[in-house]
């Protein structure tokens, strides 16, 4: 008698352990799923850059999303599923026809604080530091049980084919710059990061997705020169601009035969006013060809990002913006560019920028129709589309699908258009509220 009471102990003894070995590891599956799952890729590789040895096996394990999830779900589930099975027999060896329903409640509260609960609230409140801690019995797991995770791999795609559904193993669920633009746009919003920081950074983020096109001057606003102009007119004219390079024409404007600098300019006058002593003589030799600079075009499709690195490479700050046949579509500064990032920028010559656009008392702006949709939803926080249209003027003709008198009124996209100002088919004021 006391031997089998002494067996049964014992066996009592053995399964209660083997269950709390297997609730043990079903918290470490639980919680390296939450950690690596959760981790930071960037934060991950601080610290791989650093030296530290967890982080570049967890770099390395989570490249893989597929294969680590499955692999850690396998595992979960064996431990689970055999610590309920063993759970099952010890309680109803003790307690019989009552054992199933006690093994269940006793499992499920058991699995859910100390196997779910607990590991994954500890995991997610430092997971790189969990993930480096993780990484080597985890690496040595998925080493081992990858036969069979990439036979339910195979399956799983199987079942999914015979739904239409396909998935590119390469494809990742977001990219870096939808995770990088969700994190500050968060951090916004919580009051961490500043609107200016985010509209920065955000700006650099976008120059590679956006072209030349839609930040250029149009034709319509180049102030050009004409070359066959007499030399006192085209100083007059240099004068007048705000800017220091002018591009110049001749015959007509779609004839672009050079660019002219301003200090160029002045360096040839010097020339010849130290030539002769007679100022208007010496101007009558003047010849606006030996002062140009030779244009240079570039695509309406170039990205902010190449066209950035072409005047870096270069050493310019100016090119001309012609389409796929050649025609001047605009021009572009490397000042332009900048500005998509820093925001803005003037000095002292820029008297007829427009000021920087506020709300109305009613919540409406008041803007430009050649401002760009992409600034005014910087400014206004709005949302408006920019697939269609580059400006706002661009936006109102394209949803009306004409050009718009002064005076009318749409209601499109949850927003009120109005137009105030009009001259011919241009559209050059406007007052923008939400419905």
């Amino acid at each position: 008698m006391n031997v089998l009471t002494a067996s049964i102990n014992s066996n009592i003894l053995i399964t209660g352990s083997s269950i709390i070995l297997l609730l043990f590891l079903s918290a470490f599956f639980s919680g390296s799923e939450t950690a690596l799952t959760a981790a930071s890729r960037a934060k991950l590789r601080s610290r791989a850059d650093k030296g530290e040895p967890g982080a570049t096996r967890a770099l390395k394990i989570t490249e893989d999303t597929e294969k680590l999830i499955g692999s850690i779900l396998l595992g979960n589930n064996l431990v689970n599923i055999l610590a309920a099975a063993l759970a099952t027999k010890l309680f109803t060896d003790i307690f019989k026809e009552s054992g199933v329903f006690l093994a269940t409640v006793v499992m499920t509260l058991l699995v859910l604080v100390f196997s779910e609960v607990l590991p994954k609230t500890y995991a997610i409140t430092n997971p790189e530091k969990a993930a480096a801690r993780v990484s080597s019995p985890i690496s040595f797991f998925i080493l081992i049980s990858s036969p069979l995770v990439s036979a339910l791999r195979w399956v799983v795609r199987q079942l999914l084919k015979l739904f239409g559904v396909r998935i590119d193993p390469n494809s990742q669920i977001l990219s870096v710059h939808e995770e990088i633009a969700g994190t500050l746009e968060l951090g916004r919003r919580e009051g961490i990061v500043e609107k200016e920081h985010r509209d920065r950074l955000l700006g650099a983020l976008d120059l590679n997705e956006r072209n030349v096109e839609e930040v250029m001057l149009h034709r319509s606003e180049i102030k050009m020169i004409n070359g066959s102009a007499p030399p006192k007119l085209i100083i007059s004219q240099c004068l007048e601009s705000p800017h220091s390079r002018i591009p110049v024409y001749k015959d007509e404007p779609e004839n672009i035969i050079g660019v002219l600098h301003v200090k160029d300019l002045l360096r040839t006058m010097e020339k010849y006013f130290n030539s002769s002593r007679n100022e208007n003589k010496s101007l009558k030799d003047f010849n606006i060809i030996d002062v140009i600079r030779e244009p240079y075009f570039v695509p309406e499709t170039t990205t902010l990002d190449d066209q950035m690195r072409q005047f870096l490479k270069l050493r310019t700050h100016f090119a001309l913006v012609v389409d796929e046949y050649g025609g001047i579509q605009g021009l572009i500064t490397l000042e332009d560019i900048l500005e998509e990032i820093v925001g803005e920028i003037s000095d002292e010559f820029d008297v007829d920028e427009v000021q920087a656009v506020k709300p109305n008392t009613d919540g409406s702006y008041t803007v430009d129709g050649s401002m760009t949709i992409r600034d005014f939803n910087r400014i206004s926080e709005w949302s408006l589309p920019d697939e269609e249209a580059n400006t706002l003027a661009g936006l109102i003709i394209h949803e009306a699908q004409s050009i718009p008198a002064k005076g009318q009124v749409f209601s499109f996209l949850g927003f009120r258009f109005e137009v105030i100002q009009a001259l011919s088919n241009r559209l050059t004021k406007l007052k923008i509220g939400k419905l």
